[in-house]
């Protein structure tokens, strides 16, 4: 046994019985905050005024409005979140995705609470501890892949990625992506969105090459018309694409889903040009009934590199040791916060011992009684409701064919019945939701089911 006197002071820190009480504490006074918050609550008219006036000065000090007219009180309870006006909703977007076990979840409490020990808030190029160290092994075993980078958002992970494929590739300057991909909003990502209004205004950084993606209707010439544009354009710039960018499941653009049997057509052309294949999970992490959407789709033996973040809370870049870059070529003073690293290792270590993967988990159980749901509004309305769209944790559908003005309309109108969602895509611009896992009930379904079905009828 370890002589007391020899510890260090984080290891008796560790050891000292009071932080378990604390932690026992903490978590009886969450519950107990949260025994008001059990569903769908209207704003109380006595908090209206200085409601309206906090989200004028949000929208003073941001220089541009909120898109929902959200500020959160700081508490919720699973689906639910709590906002400063006294309402209560169910949050279904999931802040575009990284509340993945919805709002107050008592292991987020407890990664936090360890965290708010912890000798510094951030962890970075010169200050690393342990549990960093302990972030990337568990990526890396789950990944297969060599290397771990880790980083503060989702779009960071994407330009490293593109920093080390530019460097393997050098001097090859251009990259291809799918048509209506995301791929963030930094001047170099902002090139490869394709969104021109993203964009607008930005020098050009980089040069672009499209594929069309894939569509269900038409398999078979959706993949040909691919493969041709491809090689078109590995004949027009011979040697010069150091990767290319695949969604496996496109958020932004309205979650359309490829095939395993497209991507690998694909990709094994690349390999053939020696180009580079990064696969960016930053949406798709942990969504689908694989861990890595790549597994789902059985591509990751052809992936170079691949990204991930928002349900992670800690964002990351992985990559094959072939592709090791020269010192200097990444590095941040901030990789990420303890509270982070301490969240995203609670996160995965549940995700990978609990039964949300494989096909009857906990994932493709939320996308069966999602699409179930959305199914029997198209089956009594036809005309409202088209879809559902997506697959596993990520849902979308389309509204009245998907005109972005009433599409919108309906997901504001949504957001004022007490459903949070948010949109995607374009022609058509869909409805999209990332639903939290594990946390909504049989009788929540059905709530929700009657509000999308009343607020569709209200907007014929």
């Amino acid at each position: 046994m370890t002589d007391p006197i020899q510890m260090l002071a984080a290891e008796r820190l560790q050891q000292d019985h009071r932080l378990a009480q604390a932690k026992k504490l903490l978590i009886e006074a969450l519950e107990q905050s949260q025994s008001t918050i059990h569903g769908i609550k209207p704003p109380d008219p006595a908090r209206k005024l200085d409601y309206d006036n906090w989200l004028d000065q949000f929208s003073k000090a941001r220089g541009a409005p909120l898109w929902h007219p959200y500020i959160g009180s700081g508490s919720g309870k699973g689906p639910f979140v709590e906002l400063l006006d006294g309402s209560i909703k169910y949050d279904l977007i999931s802040g575009i995705g990284p509340h993945y076990f919805g709002h107050s979840h008592p292991l987020y409490l407890a990664s936090v609470f360890e965290a708010a020990l912890s000798d510094v808030i951030m962890q970075g190029n010169l200050q690393q501890n342990l549990d960093a160290l302990k972030l990337m092994e568990i990526l890396i075993q789950h990944s297969g892949f060599d290397h771990c980078f880790l980083s503060t958002t989702g779009v960071m992970a994407n330009e490293n990625a593109l920093k080390i494929a530019f460097q393997k590739r050098y001097p090859a300057n251009r990259i291809l992506a799918f048509e209506r991909c995301f791929m963030g909003r930094t001047i170099a990502a902002s090139q490869i969105t394709d969104k021109a209004f993203f964009r607008e205004g930005i020098p050009t950084a980089l040069f672009v090459d499209y594929i069309p993606f894939y569509d269900p209707a038409h398999p078979e010439e959706s993949t040909q018309k691919a493969v041709n544009a491809l090689k078109s354009h590995l004949h027009r710039y011979p040697k010069q694409h150091a990767a290319m960018c695949f969604e496996l499941v496109q958020g932004e653009g309205g979650f359309n889903i490829g095939t395993k049997e497209f991507f690998i057509t694909l990709m094994e052309i690349l390999k053939d040009d020696g180009i580079l294949v990064i696969v960016d999970e930053v949406q798709t992490f942990g969504r689908t009934s694989s861990l890595f959407a790549m597994q789902y789709f059985e591509v990751d033996h052809l992936t170079d590199i691949v990204t991930l973040g928002k349900l992670s809370q800690t964002c990351a870049t992985l990559y094959r040791k072939h592709l090791a870059p020269k010192p200097g070529l990444l590095s941040q003073t901030f990789t990420s916060s303890t509270a982070a690293i301490r969240a995203s290792i609670a996160i995965i270590t549940e995700l990978t011992s609990g039964s949300y993967y494989g096909p009857n988990g906990l994932v493709m159980q939320l996308q069966d009684k999602f699409h179930t749901l959305l199914h029997r509004i198209s089956n009594r309305h036809p005309q409202a409701l088209h879809g559902p769209f997506g697959i596993g944790a990520m849902v979308a559908f389309t509204a009245y064919g998907g005109a972005a003005d009433k599409t919108t309309a309906i997901v504001k109108a949504l957001f004022q019945a007490g459903i949070i969602t948010f949109i995607a895509g374009s022609n058509p611009t869909r409805i999209r939701m990332l639903p939290p896992i594990g946390v909504l009930q049989d009788t929540d379904f059905a709530i929700i089911e009657t509000l999308i079905e009343e607020v569709l009828l209200a907007h014929k």
